[in-house]
């Protein structure tokens, strides 16, 4: 907890469209009652950009494509004493586990030299280093919570935000399910 005596949150975004980071927006004005509760310490929807040591809660969006995406995943899992995995991504793969049928090779030529019109090549500085298949956040780091939808909508995420803020473990089963 917070020196306020608010549950801490982390969340971020791997490999995936953000639509769950957009669907916790969505809580519109519940936002400001859960304010009361948590305070939000690193977040692509704050200004902190640095992931504290210790955190209470820590909710990943997307799949683990890439070695950032691996490198993220491990430190939320060191530092967040409960890990939700959000969205189908994070709990499946879904849509970028679409390419593990193919050679990482191919996939690469394909997206950087055959359907480019200007200039075609394959970035060496910038762009993490892709891994050979695409896994669900818990192929690589064990996780608490699975909220599945794509995205899940933001009531299924307040259940279980408030859930755990009450105290109590949280069942996303009964409000959310893979791809809705």
């Amino acid at each position: 907890m917070s020196g306020n005596g608010k549950i801490t949150v982390a969340t971020t975004w791997l490999d995936g469209c953000s639509g769950c980071h957009m669907s916790f927006l969505d809580m519109d004005e519940r936002l400001v009652d859960l304010a009361q509760h948590i305070d939000v310490v690193y977040s692509p929807l704050v200004d902190a950009k640095e992931l504290p040591e210790h955190v209470d809660l820590g909710i990943l969006e997307g799949s683990i494509s890439n070695e950032e995406d691996l490198h993220k995943a491990r430190e939320f899992r060191a530092r967040c004493k409960l890990l939700i995995s959000l969205g189908d991504c994070a709990v499946n793969g879904n849509v970028p586990a679409m390419r593990n049928p193919f050679k990482l090779d191919d996939v690469i030529e394909r997206a950087y030299r055959e359907n480019v019109d200007l200039n075609p090549q394959i970035p060496t500085e910038g762009v993490p280093a892709l891994l050979a298949l695409v896994q669900p956040i818990h192929g690589v780091v064990p996780i608490d919570i699975f909220v599945p939808g794509c995205p899940p909508h933001a009531d299924a995420i307040h259940y279980v935000l408030t859930e755990l803020i009450a105290g109590r473990t949280p069942d996303p089963g009964r409000v959310t399910r893979f791809g809705a």
